[in-house]
């Protein structure tokens, strides 16, 4: 198994909506809606744009995503983990946020969001990764943890 990270380009748009969709599409299915799925071109390009992407690529092959951005100093919002279906529960995600530590390697905290009820998401978030929820809130119709880690040094 070899994992390699690929930060993507404008050009990347198609191969980062179908990663996108085959993640979420069962987000979209169970909430009726979902942000990261069924995006145009324009819509990725932005998002490349705005939050840097990493694609992440097994044995050579891209099957998903990391993007991170800064809010402030040292602070960095993960904006998207995802792993296609078919390559989850193969330690492709923890390696992920552990490229994610290295690569912004002045990191003092990490932030993100993910449904409550997705549980299988919280025990990844608190059991592989560390992070701790620290609040809970409303994204459109969906409640939603936000977690945090925060580096001990």
């Amino acid at each position: 198994m070899e994992i390699r990270y690929r930060k993507a380009e404008i050009a990347d748009a198609e191969l980062l909506i179908s990663i996108y969709d085959a993640a979420f599409r069962s987000d979209f299915d169970r909430y009726g809606e979902c942000p990261a799925y069924g995006r145009t071109r324009e819509m990725m390009e932005q998002s490349i744009i705005d939050f840097p992407k990493f694609l992440i690529e097994y044995d050579g092959r891209p099957v998903g995503c990391i993007s991170c951005r800064e809010l402030e100093s040292g602070v960095y919002e993960v904006g998207c983990l995802c792993v296609i279906p078919e390559f989850q529960g193969r330690g492709i995600g923890t390696d992920a946020m552990e490229f994610a530590k290295r690569h912004f390697a002045g990191w003092k905290r990490f932030t993100l969001i993910t449904p409550v009820d997705k549980s299988e998401n919280v025990k990844f978030y608190t059991e592989k990764c560390g992070f701790r929820i620290e609040a809970t809130e409303m994204v459109g119709n969906v409640k939603v943890h936000r977690f945090v880690l925060d580096r001990q040094n």
